[in-house]
């Protein structure tokens, strides 16, 4: 009976090793599967981020040559805005100088001279209208205090009176001002 039990007892030692090398084998299996799929994990999420990576790159090289095709369009309409930008005032100009032609013609042949001073008056009205709708307008001179920033002195003479003292007592030459911008500054003579 001690054979038979001994026996017995070998034979669950047996199936006992049999079974731990199963579960052995398979949590060798188990393990070996889920590295294998965290691999395939890995490899499917690194496949991904290659697709992104391709994906913004391809953005990037597309909104890059999007700028710079803008940047380029922008420098041409500006070069072209430079070279028609006078375009728009030499047309409106046109019709004074019409004029002025046609005051030639008729002074050669005219004997009335109040019919020319008439025209002439005209065409400079016409010229100032002209300057004032491209906001261009003369800088006022008469009467007014000296202002170093504004005039330019070109003489000085005695003040007829006390008020007059550092004020502008003649204009030899016009100013002009482009909106807030001086374009040219009046010549004045200033009294002391």
């Amino acid at each position: 009976m001690k054979e038979d039990k001994e026996a017995k007892q070998k034979d669950i030692n047996e199936s006992s090793n049999a079974t731990d090398v199963e579960q052995e084998t398979a949590k060798q299996e188990a393990e070996t599967q889920e590295t294998v799929n965290e691999e395939d994990t890995m490899e499917q999420q690194i496949s991904e981020l290659n697709e992104k990576i391709a994906d913004l790159n391809d953005k990037n090289l597309r909104l890059m040559a999007e700028f710079d095709n803008y940047r380029k369009r922008t420098i041409r309409e500006k070069a072209g805005l430079i070279k028609t930008a006078g375009e728009q005032i030499f047309k409106e100009m046109l019709p004074i100088i019409d004029d002025f032609e046609r005051a030639v013609e008729s002074i050669k042949t005219a004997s009335d001279t109040e019919a020319i001073t008439e025209g002439i008056s005209l065409m400079y009205n016409k010229f100032v209208r002209f300057l004032e709708k491209n906001d261009v307008k003369a800088i006022e001179t008469d009467g007014v205090a000296y202002d170093a920033d504004i005039h330019e002195a070109i003489a000085t003479v005695p003040a007829p009176s006390e008020e007059q003292k550092n004020t502008i007592v003649d204009c030899t030459q016009k100013g002009y001002v482009l909106g807030d911008k001086i374009i040219r500054h009046p010549k004045v003579v200033v009294g002391q």
